[in-house]
């Protein structure tokens, strides 16, 4: 699984803390992190939560990564812009039990973390922990055990819910103020990172057209 990494403004200075914490809870498992910033807080190209969820959605309708991980102050802003764009199903996570049940029960392919509410000494232990009990341990399997068929019938009609109410993601980029797009995608390694791995060419021509 490539899982891609995403920091905005207000908490770039953890980007190093959060990315190690997922790279050592989820590389032996084999899975690949790709970091697309911010970096740090005085990066040029400067990240809201809201473009948080025009990147993640970009990444993951184009197939450029599997899995986000985001956040902000207290994760509800990210997880909100997330959940507005089709193909995103966003949890919000505070602790390992958060992660492994939303990783069991609802399936989804992001999560957003409180990286400044609760971030307090051992903050980057529990990071490790949550990571490991998302990506640990599949996703799907149901909790507990015995609700696994009535949890995976309600997965497929959310997403039925979901395809129905949503517009593709291109027609929703297009319908944007054209700044605020290019803004999420501006990021210093964002072109070196995104374009090799994107499998929409419709998607990767739009975004051409933006960062021309």
């Amino acid at each position: 699984m490539k899982i891609a990494l995403i920091n905005e403004n207000s908490q770039a200075a953890k980007n190093g803390v959060i990315l190690a914490a997922l790279k050592k809870a989820v590389e032996p498992m084999g899975h690949e992190v790709v970091n697309y910033g911010m970096y740090a807080a005085d990066d040029a190209a400067q990240l809201t939560y809201v473009q948080n969820g025009i990147l993640a959605a970009i990444l993951l309708n184009s197939g450029a990564a599997d899995y986000v991980v985001t956040g902000c102050g207290t994760g509800e802003g990210a997880m909100l812009a997330l959940n507005s764009f089709p193909g995103v199903i966003c949890g919000h996570v505070e602790d390992p039990v958060d992660a492994y049940t939303f990783a069991h029960v609802n399936d989804g392919n992001a999560v957003a973390l409180p990286f400044a509410k609760g971030f307090g000494w051992g903050g980057e232990l529990n990071l490790e922990y949550i990571f490991e009990k998302l990506f640990g341990f599949g996703h799907g399997q149901g909790y507990p055990k015995e609700r696994r068929e009535p949890e995976q019938r309600n997965k497929i009609i959310l997403d039925g819910v979901r395809a129905n109410n949503f517009k593709p993601l291109i027609d929703c980029l297009k319908g944007l103020d054209p700044a605020l797009v290019k803004g999420a995608v501006a990021g210093e390694h964002f072109s070196e990172l995104f374009f090799p791995a994107c499998q929409d060419e419709e998607l990767a021509a739009y975004v051409k057209s933006l960062l021309a």
